[in-house]
Parts: C-alpha cells; structure tokens; sequence
C-alpha cells in the first residue's frame, strides 16, 4: 500500500493547522458525476406592434424562453428582441409586474405595447407617467420628421452628427423621448421614453407618431423654428427690416425672429401652402 505525504510549510497552530498530514488514497472516495439542474423555462407572448420586432414564425404565438438565475423580466423581453420602451404591460400568470420582476420557472409572460387612451392605472406602471410637455430627440435618420414636428409646435431636437451616446445622453438629462428607425438605440438602458418609427414616407412617420403621442398633425402652429428648434417671437417690421427682400417689405406686415438662429419667417403664400397641405416646402426668410 502506498502512502502520500504533503506537508505545509506554515508553523502549526492549535487545531492542527499548518501540520504534516497523511491521507491514503485508497481513502479518498472516488469523484462522484454532478447531475446539471434542469434549464429553466418561461413563456412569452407579445401582443400588437410588438410584433414587429419578431421573426416572422414567432409572430402571435407563444415562445419558449431559457435561462438561468432569476434574471429580471426586461433582460429575456430584450433578449427576445423587443426594445423595453415599446413595452407598456407586462403580467406574469394574469398579473400585473414592473421591470423589477424575477422570472421564475414556469412563468406564462403576456407582454403589451401602448393601449393609446385605454387607462390602465390600476395596473402596476413600467416607468413614470408620460412625460408633459411632450419634446422629442430624433436621431441622424429623421431629419424630415424633425422638421414636420417642428412645424406642428413640437420641441423635436436634431442634428445630423449626433452620436448614439449623445442622444441616450439629452434623453436622460432632459426627460425627452427618442425617435428613432434604429431598434437598437432603444435597448439602452438610460432611454425611458422612446418609440421605433416604422414607416418610411415622411408622412406616414409624422402620422405613425401623431397616433403614438396623440399629437394633432392637422394646422401648422409655426411657434418654432424648423431649421434649429428654437421659439418664434414676433418682431417689428422696423427691426427685421434691413434683412428683408423689397417685395416682402412691401406685401408682409407680421414677422417672427427665431430666438436660437435669428431667422426671420413671415405668413406668405408659403404658408398657406402648408396650412393646406403637408407637402409644401418650408417656411421661413
């Protein structure tokens, strides 16, 4: 019989620590296999425009879900594919959860999108009221919606070099919502408010968010500046005069400077045009 020996350099102390031991290997029971735990498992089902962000097999159907842990229920939501700002009801077996919640084996998941006037206070919320007044930050690839909004009254910020990091940025710091064609974008965890612009005509996106947002996509309000966003106050004739062509000296009495840039508009057949129909082109000096 063979006898090991494995000795430890430290001095010993009371309780044997740090002292020669002797163990026989024919002592040392044999490694016994560790079966794994079963994978555990949840259903999900998503409801509505939700769908859209599915594969084309897992639309309106029921899908299999496995983790590990008790990861909180946005986690496989977003896994799945489904941005956590489109999200607007979750229950878990018939009930009612936030963001918070932890999945547990089991779980039958039915997850809605926004039910436009359909109040469901009782409920337990996802995120904090909806945000008024309502203001947007669009990304680098709605410019044309940012203008329309604009056109509307709507405090819609954009420029053409904004980075992601700076859109997740202004969203968080001024509480705006995010509109993007750009599902990914939506997945940060900083965005609260955010919306995927389906449609790709500038006028369908402007309706597409007009029935989000329960905005009124009817009259032009020309209270902000399509090219910077900044407010319109009205101004003297006298005072915008010297940037002024002579034929609207002549036919325009009421103007309006940009605060931001200091563009001058006025009400000209170009906005009549746009008071009767979106297509025109834009208003301004």
């Amino acid at each position: 019989m063979i006898e090991r020996s494995e000795t430890n350099d430290q001095t010993n102390t009371k309780g044997g620590r740090g002292s020669r031991a002797h163990c026989r290997r024919d002592a040392i029971p044999a490694r016994q296999a560790v079966a794994k735990p079963r994978a555990r498992a949840a259903e999900f089902r998503f409801y509505g425009i939700l769908n859209d962000f599915l594969p084309w097999p897992r639309h309106q159907r029921e899908t299999v879900y496995r983790f590990d842990g008790c990861p909180g229920i946005k986690d496989p939501i977003e896994a799945l594919g489904v941005p956590h700002t489109e999200v607007e009801l979750i229950l878990v077996h018939g009930r009612s959860v936030n963001f918070d919640y932890r999945l547990q084996d089991g779980d039958r998941v039915s997850v809605y999108p926004p039910f436009g006037t359909l109040d469901i206070g009782p409920l337990a919320r996802l995120r904090e009221k909806p945000l008024v007044p309502i203001r947007f930050i669009v990304d680098v690839n709605l410019g044309r919606l940012a203008r329309r909004l604009r056109r509307l009254g709507h405090d819609s910020l954009y420029r053409n070099d904004y980075r992601d990091a700076d859109i997740v940025r202004i969203a968080a710091g001024e509480h705006r919502i995010v509109l993007t064609r750009d599902r990914r974008l939506l997945h940060a965890k900083r965005i609260v408010h955010g919306y995927w612009v389906r449609a790709v005509a500038v006028d369908e996106q402007l309706d597409e968010v007009a029935r989000r947002y329960d905005l009124d996509a009817g009259r032009p309000d020309f209270s902000r500046c399509m090219v910077c966003n900044g407010r319109l106050a009205e101004v003297d004739k006298a005072d915008a005069w010297g940037e002024l062509e002579p034929k609207t000296r002549l036919y325009y009495e009421v103007f309006f400077r940009c605060e931001g840039c200091r563009r001058i508009y006025w009400e000209g057949s170009h906005v009549d045009r746009m008071r009767n129909g979106r297509n025109s082109t834009a208003a301004g000096g």
